[in-house]
């Protein structure tokens, strides 16, 4: 049965959720406090990089099921549920600022229904779900938790097709309704209390940042050994309780989820009393690879005034979020040392970042450098004309971050190649 839904915030999330919940048939009111935004948006134009989220952004506008409004008041009115999509950024100690969440709550509460469902999709610390409670004032509207999964690059199919529906309520009715909303996706969906949902999420970004670190620790192992990380990892996934997915080396992860919540996770143990030792172990060693690709560099080549090319700007391909990108630390940590760098990204075109310049194409990022560092992992990098390269470059060196390249290729060119746990 469709439904009608107002999304506060279009953000990443929240503009994904309006967009899928369009697209499942509901009636979808998305609404944000930037009037720049707003209204950039009412033109159909999208603000973020993400496959398949024009098209069913426009499609939902042509057919009238997906809008776009400024401030909350003329979404929420007739809205049977509300879902808050608002920042919640990082604040200097690693907890969640939830300013903007508590903000929000209180312009909507006199505007709501009574019976409307308000839904945190936000993520946000344990016991969030009471917060929103308060703000609201109102025993007559229910607060469910129902974090989001989604990966960048992939969140409309993710958003679709689920590999499960969180969903944490002490109301089970209002628990039901939300749970209503999904029943096109055939995900599985798990009915917990708020506290457990509100866990979930931090639970698993910790636990992917966890594989990656754990990755690229295995990574280092292999170099000292003279192992291959890829035939590594990939016996290591054949077994069925560990997987293949996220057992990939590179030059650290990023991005807008991992990094907030795996120091999040720790503060929020931290107030509850437990040294959460492992993560603190999980970020550090993150903090170490964007010094060990450095080093990688620095060991054909002296830092202090070379030029290296950078192929990639973004945390990983598919998207043109830089935020906490491991290209971006280790440009920053290159710059530090002497550095200037050329960096291309296909979908980042500009980069406030002192010492780097934003070229247009990657033979441009190439030109008479010292040496190449391989970011971020599109696919267009791959097939590079790489005799064109070797002609450009001031001296054949290679550092592979993401191991994506042809190193017998480029060797056979006279290129110095350093992966990341190979040879």
């Amino acid at each position: 049965m469709a439904s009608t839904i107002a999304v506060i915030g279009t953000g990443y999330v929240g503009l994904t959720t309006g967009a899928c919940f369009a697209h499942l048939g509901h009636t979808v009111t998305c609404a944000d406090i930037v009037e720049a935004k707003v209204s950039s948006l009412q033109r159909g134009e999208i603000p973020i990089h993400e496959a398949g989220l024009e098209e069913i952004v426009r499609t939902g506008m042509d057919n009238g099921k997906l809008s776009f409004v400024l401030g909350s008041e003329q979404a929420v009115g007739g809205a049977e549920f509300v879902y808050l999509c608002v920042p919640t950024p990082q604040t200097a100690d690693g907890s969640a600022d939830l300013r903007a969440l508590t903000a929000a709550v209180e312009e909507i509460s006199p505007h709501l229904q009574p019976g409307t469902v308000v839904v945190n999709k936000s993520t946000v610390p344990v016991g969030s779900t009471l917060l929103v409670e308060q703000a609201l004032g109102r025993a007559d509207i229910p607060v469910v938790s129902n974090p989001e999964f989604l990966r960048e690059g992939s969140a409309v199919d993710d958003f679709l097709h689920p590999d499960r529906v969180v969903i944490g309520s002490d109301d089970q009715a209002a628990a039901d309704r939300v749970a209503s909303l999904y029943a096109d996706c055939g995900a599985p969906i798990m009915l917990t209390d708020p506290a457990s949902a509100e866990t979930c999420k931090y639970a698993a970004n910790a636990f992917l940042a966890t594989k990656l670190s754990f990755a690229n620790a295995i990574a280092a192992v292999c170099e000292a050994v003279g192992a291959d990380v890829n035939d590594v990892l990939l016996g290591m996934g054949y077994d069925h309780r560990i997987g293949h997915e996220f057992l990939r080396p590179g030059p650290g992860w990023g991005g807008s989820c991992l990094p907030k919540d795996s120091t999040a996770i720790i503060s929020i143990a931290d107030g509850a009393g437990y040294d959460f030792a492992l993560m603190r172990g999980v970020v550090e060693a993150n903090r170490q690879q964007f010094d060990r690709i450095v080093r990688k560099v620095e060991s054909v080549v002296p830092l202090d005034d070379a030029s290296v090319g950078v192929l990639g700007i973004a945390f990983k391909a598919g998207t043109d979020d830089t935020r906490e990108s491991p290209a971006i630390e280790v440009m920053k940590r290159l710059v530090a040392k002497g550095a200037t760098v050329k960096a291309y990204d296909p979908a980042v075109t500009s980069l406030d970042l002192h010492g780097v310049d934003v070229v247009d194409n990657a033979y441009a990022a190439c030109d008479g450098v010292s040496a190449i560092v391989v970011a971020t992992e599109w696919d267009e990098f791959t097939s590079l004309d790489l005799d064109r390269v070797g002609d450009l470059v001031a001296e054949r060196n290679l550092i592979d971050a993401r191991n994506l390249l042809d190193r017998v290729a480029l060797r056979q060119r006279g290129f110095t190649y350093q992966g990341v746990g190979r040879s």
